[in-house]
């Protein structure tokens, strides 16, 4: 009987040759043994990733995504300091400043926030789940009460400078760390100013702020005051000197008052 040799045998040890060749060559090599086009070469490659370097004059913030009571310690059985809610009086998103992290013995994260509450203890623990991404800032405002003046600094060194007006004997400014969770616009009246800062800071007493009991940081429609203890608790700037720092100062930001 004639045995006649199959055609597919051949062709199969053919392209086992040229897999086998083109596995041992370069893709150029195995391009022109195929009879492909000759391979693209990259117009971007990716280098190897860089740590960002912690910096102390590098804060970072984040928006409260769902309401949650912020806690004295970073457990679920610890004693509830306030409620935070996602939205702010001025109806603004709700953020926090954050300060520190720590896992639980369940393996849950917490994070430790600044908040705007009265008194002293004005910082929470709350779970990392409530909290959306990270925003982070490299800017800090110190309010000095006896200079009455305001001054920001980036990265640690002055960047802006200006007279302040602050609060009166009877309605002081108060002192402490906060931050900037707000900016807003479009006040009907001309005493805030062309642009406000919305602060953490609360006062015991009467404020200028519409959401009443908050700190703002706002212009004025009278200039001739300042820099004095002239404002119920809020800090005053001249109009052109608010609408400086507004192109300076992130929400997020930093700010100490003494």
């Amino acid at each position: 009987m004639l045995t006649v040799a199959s055609p597919f045998s051949v062709h199969t040890e053919g392209t086992s040759h040229a897999a086998s060749d083109s596995a041992t060559s370069g893709p150029r090599e195995a391009a022109e043994s195929l009879n492909l086009p000759t391979p693209v070469k990259p117009a971007f490659t990716p280098g190897k990733p860089v740590f960002l370097h912690s910096s102390p004059h590098l804060s970072r913030w984040a928006v409260v995504r769902t309401a949650v009571s912020a806690r004295t310690e970073p457990s679920t059985e610890a004693r509830p300091v306030t409620r935070l809610a996602t939205r702010t009086p001025e109806g603004t998103s709700n953020i926090v400043l954050v300060l520190d992290d720590r896992v639980d013995e369940t393996g849950v994260l917490w994070i430790r926030v600044r908040l705007a509450v009265l008194g002293k203890l004005n910082t929470g623990w709350v779970p990392r789940r409530a909290l959306g991404g990270y925003g982070t800032v490299r800017t800090q405002l110190v309010v000095d009460l006896e200079a009455l003046t305001a001054t920001l600094l980036r990265e640690g060194r002055e960047i802006f400078r200006a007279d302040i007006g602050v609060g009166e004997p009877s309605w002081p400014t108060p002192t402490g760390e906060f931050y900037i969770r707000n900016r807003l616009t479009g006040y009907a009246s001309p005493m805030y100013g062309p642009i406000a800062f919305g602060t953490s800071a609360r006062s015991r007493t009467l404020t200028d702020w519409p959401a009443g009991g908050f700190v703002g940081i706002h212009g004025t429609d009278q200039p001739d005051l300042l820099p004095g203890r002239v404002s119920h608790g809020c800090v005053r700037m001249r109009n052109a000197d608010i609408l400086r720092l507004a192109r300076l100062m992130p929400v997020g930001t930093p700010v100490r008052i003494r």
